[in-house]
């Protein structure tokens, strides 16, 4: 048993040890212009796992990446009208059924009183699905980012413009890669390791 235990640390040990694995390539680029127009030539290459970043929002860059529209709308209004058909059911089930009271001589099942809830629980639960889709579509939370591990990506919040290009992209070939971001002629191309 404790030969076992000393075998499975030493192969721990072993494996802390091992050579950090290549997160990607990145490019920085010095004006909006070289970014967007890398960016459209990185997307006619074929890529589909790669990013841009940029200090400041530039108008068009989404096309020039080629993204695609968000399902993010689609995750609100599922949420949106879960919440809202789960407050008025409850609601109904309440007051026809399960506590039947007769106020004012009103029916049991008065939908008109049910509308504020209705909308309340509708606008939360759109909320917290925008909150909690968000999450799950960046794939957040993440505490480290290998991208963070290279020194030039600090000026990406300043006055640089990036683009990285992850080596589990189909198409990424070190080689490869690298030729076609220096055929851009960016400042400088970096190969980013995922260091753990």
């Amino acid at each position: 048993m404790i030969a076992l235990a000393k075998d499975a640390l030493a192969g721990l040990l072993a494996g802390s040890s091992a050579e950090p694995k290549t997160y990607g390539l990145l490019a920085e680029f010095t004006t909006p212009g070289e970014l967007y127009h890398a960016c459209e030539a990185i997307r006619d290459a074929g890529f589909t796992k790669w990013d841009a970043h940029t200090p400041f929002p530039i108008h068009g860059l989404e096309k020039a990446m080629g993204l695609k529209a968000s399902p993010l709308p689609l995750i609100v209004f599922a949420g949106a009208m879960t919440g809202a058909a789960g407050g008025f059911l409850l609601q109904a089930w309440v007051a026809g059924s399960a506590y039947r009271l007769v106020i004012s001589g009103k029916p049991f099942f008065s939908w008109p009183a049910f509308i504020p809830i209705t909308f309340e629980l509708g606008v939360i639960s759109a909320a917290l699905s925008a909150l909690l889709g968000m999450f799950a579509l960046n794939e957040l939370p993440r505490l480290h980012h290998p991208i963070f591990n290279s020194k030039r990506f600090e000026r990406a919040s300043d006055d640089r413009f990036f683009i990285t290009i992850e080596a589990s992209d189909p198409k990424f070939s070190l080689d490869a890669t690298r030729e076609l971001l220096e055929g851009l002629h960016p400042q400088a191309v970096e190969t980013v390791e995922d260091i753990p």
